[in-house]
């Protein structure tokens, strides 16, 4: 399929409100990140303690997905978004207002509930609207103008706290959810058509979940995309310990350094949506994995050295999470292939297992004793690597299936 039909099966104005609905999720998570060493001063406890908000917006994520996915398939894309977006609203105002981590940690999970719809009803949206090829050139789309967000998120956090306390942090994300708020009411248009609805019970929905589980060439790339993915947390999770504990950079220096990994992904998921045309999927699946593991093992290794210079942590990190623009939308995009009606639902338990993943990482990465760099490298090496695996399987898998 040509870049044109692509390009009129969606226009460009859709893709950026969607995006806009997706960014929601890395604004929440990488906007705070550079004061969470002051946050962890005004609360009194150390910077992992308060860094722990990151897998409880996680923990908020995996689980809302998978309510807002059946309830889509049954109710439509647009009242869900209404919802959603109205109580991560509240959500950030108990985020302004609380007094210590664990009240945080509270209206963070709550906030994480409301924000997730964003990216559940964009999936399915794209799911609706478009074929597998036209699907694959969305998604990378909207890698890109999301790729922004993490890029953006630090800094704008970073100037926020020059001049406002961290609670300023959060009246912005108020207002970013109210925005998305109006721009849904005025610019998103219902794309599940009544009669393509599926009217599910709650058993029904269990044993669909089961269904979609047991498809194999759903379950071999959506873990294939969620362990790969599960590098970009592992990272976001051990980033304000690793620069501003262990290297020292303050928090305007941390926004920028964050930045650049983010731009790494968006680099390479357009090169990802040059290449849609002019590779098969997977090999551009393969491609992305094996850059995540040198990534990873650089990482790795410059945590073993005892004062491993910035540049080599930066090197490594930056292949690790760039990788992603390759593995993320082309494990997507074969995942979803043979969903159909069940792509809401399927959705879903893509997203709940990346963030699985995501809180996995988070969590384990309190138990390991070493350097924070130490600790980023062995989680990020463990999670590429059984990734890499799984994307071999999956490949042989979907051959087989082409053959037969």
């Amino acid at each position: 399929m040509s870049e044109q039909t692509a390009q009129r099966q969606y226009s460009i104005g859709w893709i950026m409100l969607l995006a806009l609905l997706t960014a929601l999720g890395p604004l929440s998570i990488d906007m705070y990140l550079p004061a969470l060493p002051q946050m962890a001063h005004d609360f009194g406890v150390s910077t992992q303690m308060v860094a722990n908000t990151l897998p409880a917006y996680f923990f908020g994520l995996a689980i809302g997905q998978l309510v807002y996915g059946p309830l889509s398939d049954r109710i439509g894309r647009k009242k869900p978004l209404y919802f959603g977006l109205a109580l991560y609203a509240v959500a950030s105002l108990f985020c302004v207002l609380a007094t210590n981590e664990w009240s945080l940690i509270a209206a963070r999970i709550l906030q994480a509930l409301g924000g997730c719809v964003g990216v559940v009803m964009a999936r399915a949206a794209i799911r609706d609207r478009l074929d597998v090829q036209g699907s694959a050139q969305a998604f990378s789309s909207m890698m890109i103008v999301m790729g922004l967000a993490p890029i953006l998120a630090p800094m704008i956090g970073a100037w926020i706290l020059i001049w406002f306390p961290w609670q300023a942090i959060f009246i912005a994300l108020l207002i970013v959810g109210a925005i998305c708020w109006l721009c849904v009411h005025f610019f998103f248009k219902e794309t599940l058509a009544v009669d393509k609805r599926l009217k599910l019970s709650l058993y029904q929905v269990a044993t669909l979940y089961g269904a979609i589980f047991k498809d194999a060439s759903f379950r071999l790339p959506m873990f294939a995309g969620c362990l790969t993915g599960a590098a970009l947390f592992c990272y976001i999770s051990s980033a304000p310990a690793v620069f501003m504990d262990q290297y020292g950079l303050n928090q305007q220096e941390f926004a920028y350094v964050f930045g650049l990994n983010a731009f790494g992904i968006m680099l390479m998921s357009s090169l990802n949506k040059h290449l849609t045309t002019r590779v098969e999927i997977t090999k551009r699946l393969k491609a992305g994995s094996m850059v995540q593991v040198t990534g990873a093992s650089i990482v790795l290794i410059a945590g073993l050295i005892s004062a491993a210079p910035l540049w080599l942590v930066m090197l490594g990190l930056f292949l690790a999470i760039s990788g992603i623009g390759l593995t993320g939308p082309n494990a997507m995009a074969l995942a979803m292939s043979k969903q159909g009606a069940r792509a809401g639902t399927a959705s879903a338990i893509m997203g709940s297992m990346q963030f699985a993943c995501g809180l996995l990482g988070g969590v384990l990465l309190n138990f390991l004793i070493w350097s924070a760099s130490l600790n980023m490298g062995v989680m990020m090496v463990l999670f590429t690597l059984s990734g890499f695996i799984v994307v071999l399987k999956a490949i042989r898998q979907a051959k087989s299936q082409s053959l037969s």
